[in-house]
């Protein structure tokens, strides 16, 4: 009896003993749950936390006088500045961590746009027409879930403004007729701490013929405000327009194959590389852009070769001449 009662403490122990051994090499049950290495998730639009990657939106904004102030403009994650004919600007403008309930006044298409949205994938594009050549290529070729106001819903005019400065669109009717379209993914920009280098710098400026861009460092805000043509450029919905990044990108301007008005409207090519100014944290960093294909997005390089890294928040690029 004694032998018996001796075997099974000795056998006792020596589960004990083991359970420890089982449990580090992996062979045995664990209570405990396993530590959590999960990374917040970014756009790779803005640099800023979101909850989940969202489909690409872009709607082509007017910019002429008669469209300020405009609406929607500050949810933006990317605002686009592209030169049109008689030496003005229109924004081609990207939205995905934020959709505003409306957005506008929606103008026409441009050549030019359609090269910058390949990088997005099939992104969704609002628009409210094209050239009588131009808008059948768009609806042919163009790599979009296409938003033209004269086949999809979701656009109203403002009688409170002239035409054709008055056309709107209401966000939530447009997605919902772009479930296929793409989701923001990476187009090239980086996001951190400032690259070494970078010169003080309280304001910055850009002109087409007949419109000029200027970029004032707000230390209070910590972001640039943008006056336009010499006044202060606000919105309907989210006052004083105001990213937290600047890229003016030099590039060359040619003319499109399609006309406006009887004559060739500018293209600004967004593939190639050349020389960049790039704003952020009050500083100023000449630059290298390189796009080399349509289909893929812009790297940005200081001097040093170094990849050039943006500030968290709305991203500006205005493609300028050369």
């Amino acid at each position: 009896m004694w032998s018996r009662h001796n075997a099974a403490i000795t056998a006792a122990a020596m589960v004990i003993l083991a359970s420890p051994v089982l449990a580090l090499c992996g062979c045995g049950q664990s209570t405990s749950a396993p530590p959590s290495h999960a990374t917040q998730l970014r756009s790779p639009f803005t640099g800023e936390p979101v909850s989940s990657l969202n489909r690409v939106l872009a709607v082509k904004i007017d910019n002429i006088v008669y469209a300020r102030p405009q609406t929607g403009l500050t949810h933006a994650d990317i605002v686009y500045v592209l030169p049109v004919e008689g030496g003005l600007s229109r924004f081609l403008t990207i939205f995905s961590s934020d959709y505003p309930p409306v957005i506008g006044p929606v103008r026409s298409a441009r050549e030019d746009d359609l090269e910058l949205l390949r990088q997005f994938g099939r992104p969704a594009f609002a628009y409210s027409g094209a050239t009588a050549t131009l808008l059948p290529y768009i609806h042919r070729t163009a790599r979009i879930v296409d938003l033209y106001d004269g086949i999809a819903s979701g656009y109203f005019r403002d009688s409170r403004r002239i035409a054709p400065y008055n056309l709107y669109a209401r966000t939530p009717r447009l997605l919902k007729q772009a479930p296929q379209a793409s989701k923001a993914h990476d187009v090239g920009f980086r996001f951190g701490p400032p690259p070494p280098g970078g010169k003080l710098t309280q304001s910055a400026s850009v002109s087409y013929p007949a419109a000029s861009f200027r970029f004032t460092w707000s230390p209070a805000r910590a972001r640039w405000l943008v006056s336009m043509d010499g006044r202060p450029a606000v919105t309907t919905d989210g006052g004083r327009l105001a990213p937290a990044t600047v890229v003016i990108q030099h590039t060359t301007v040619r003319t499109s194959r399609f006309l406006e008005y009887g004559k060739p409207p500018p293209y600004a090519e967004s593939v190639g590389s050349g020389t960049a100014l790039v704003l952020r944290d009050g500083r100023a960093w000449t630059t290298h852009w390189s796009r080399p294909a349509a289909n893929g997005g812009t790297t940005f390089t200081t001097v040093s070769g170094q990849r050039m890294t943006f500030a968290q928040g709305q991203v500006w690029i205005v493609l300028a001449y050369r």
